[in-house]
């Protein structure tokens, strides 16, 4: 078996362009660089001519802005135009806005009808009428029936070509057809016929290793199956719940009438799931879910604004708590030093919780079933982990200051605190779904002050009532 080393080597004989890390080389993307400032098309055609549509696109966002356009017009019919789906909105807009409206209308009708609607979807109103009506009529219909579906839906995600048959066609007259029919009608990679009536309501599916493998006189409707299918409507991430769940590689979509109206296929899935899980970590951090690294410094900062001066608020309420216990403070420092080691630990506690409750209700996994379940499971984890931390803080504190009854105070207050992280951390995210306000975005400053008040107040009324300081 070759080692790691051999396998590196072999990647970056197959992609010279790119380095032992992955990424494009410096060199490379100067001389793709080089290429377009002179207008090079034969180098520029020897360097990108033949990239595959992920390449493409990370070429395209390690590329100067004014280099952009001038890619694509120099590369003309070379230029795969999917490679505009895999790079930043803001990027993928100015290049579509420098170029000519016929370039890109020839571009997005070269593209697989799901690509195109990606491409579509998150231009102005008036850029992709006039794109549209650039395109041919079939075409221009089609995406504009699915542009006309909810957004993230399963209809702005399938794709509308496929194979179907009737029910009583045979195994060789269904094999005939993709031998010998108009190939150019047929999808580029696909793993089934769907049978259909008359009115192209859907019936079931015979996938074609089944089918290469039946005697040719039997009808379809003997070998076909039915087929856990999605409605056009349907959001694309229960979509994505049902190809995890069922462990399926493409799934029919049909209309309110159940007509058969196009088929999601596993590859369109991966990228749900991965935008999904992406977007998730970002609101849990009160980053903007669209945020790229590209992104412009302004449009950055404006996004994280919100957030950030959210926090600052909580923060203020958070320290008023202290403010009730300004003379106590005053007369033992000690309190002062101890009082964040309670509220920092409460806080980092209820990050846990919630990170798993929010994940939890993102995937179904949580409902009003379960909730009480692991409530309680929380609670029980909180309260283990209060008496734990509570011991070594304890013992800690008690040396530090020489004063064993402080370790018995700040012991009491980070079991409280680590119990309300517990529950905080889990009812809070609840409570915001149950208003329909996403917890993902908003669950960690109201968490976060939860902790901070309860682990103030908690700390500083024990030791007021233990040491009577008042």
């Amino acid at each position: 078996m070759a080692d790691a080393s051999e396998k590196t080597r072999g990647e970056n004989a197959a992609w010279p362009f790119r380095d032992e890390d992955g990424a494009l080389r410096a060199e490379f993307v100067a001389s793709v660089e080089e290429a377009i400032a002179g207008s090079d098309t034969e180098k520029l055609l020897a360097l990108a001519g033949e990239m595959h549509e992920a390449d493409l696109g990370d070429l395209i966002e390690a590329l100067d802005a004014d280099s952009r356009p001038r890619l694509v017009e120099l590369l003309g019919d070379a230029f795969d135009f999917a490679a505009l789906t895999e790079v930043p909105e803001h990027v993928r807009d100015e290049i579509l806005e420098e170029l000519p409206t016929e370039t890109v209308a020839e571009g997005v009708s070269e593209l697989e009808h799901d690509d195109a609607v990606a491409l579509l979807e998150d231009l102005d109103r008036s850029d992709r009428e006039e794109i549209l009506q650039a395109m041919p009529a079939v075409e221009r219909t089609a995406l504009r029936r699915s542009l006309d579906y909810p957004e993230k839906s399963a209809g702005r995600l399938m794709q509308t070509t496929l194979v179907a048959a009737p029910p009583f066609w045979t195994a060789g007259q269904a094999l005939d057809h993709l031998r010998e029919g108009d190939q150019d009608e047929l999808p580029d990679n696909f793993f089934e016929i769907f049978v259909v009536d008359p009115g192209h309501r859907l019936l079931g599916n015979v996938f074609l290793d089944k089918l290469a493998r039946t005697p040719r006189s039997t009808p379809l409707d003997a070998i076909m199956q039915d087929r856990r299918h999605v409605r056009v409507t349907e959001d694309e991430e229960e979509v994505a719940r049902m190809f995890e769940r069922y462990n399926i590689v493409s799934a029919p979509v049909v209309d309110d009438a159940d007509r058969l109206v196009g088929v999601i296929t596993i590859d369109d899935i991966v990228d749900v799931i991965q935008e999904a899980a992406d977007e998730d970590i970002k609101a849990l951090g009160g980053v903007n879910r669209r945020e790229e690294l590209s992104d412009p410094i302004f449009s950055v900062a404006r996004g994280r604004f919100v957030w950030l001066f959210v926090n600052l608020l909580t923060a203020f309420l958070a320290s008023s708590v202290l403010g009730l216990f300004q003379g106590e403070l005053e007369k033992m420092v000690a309190l002062a030093i101890l009082a964040p080691i309670v509220a920092s630990q409460g806080g980092n506690a209820a990050t846990q919780t919630m990170t798993v409750a929010v994940r939890a209700l993102a995937t179904r996994e949580m409902s009003r079933a379960n909730a009480m379940k692991i409530i309680f499971r929380e609670f029980l984890v909180g309260a283990l982990n209060g008496l734990a931390f509570g011991v070594l803080t304890g013992i800690g504190a008690a040396l530090w200051f020489g004063l064993p009854a402080l370790g018995f105070v700040i012991a009491a207050a980070m079991l409280t605190n680590l119990i309300a992280a517990a529950f905080g951390g889990i009812l809070v995210p609840l409570t915001l779904e149950r208003f329909e306000i996403d917890p993902a975005v908003s669950s960690g400053s109201f968490v976060t002050t939860v902790t901070d008040i309860v682990g103030y107040f908690s700390f500083l009324s024990f030791a007021t009532l233990y040491f009577g300081l008042k």
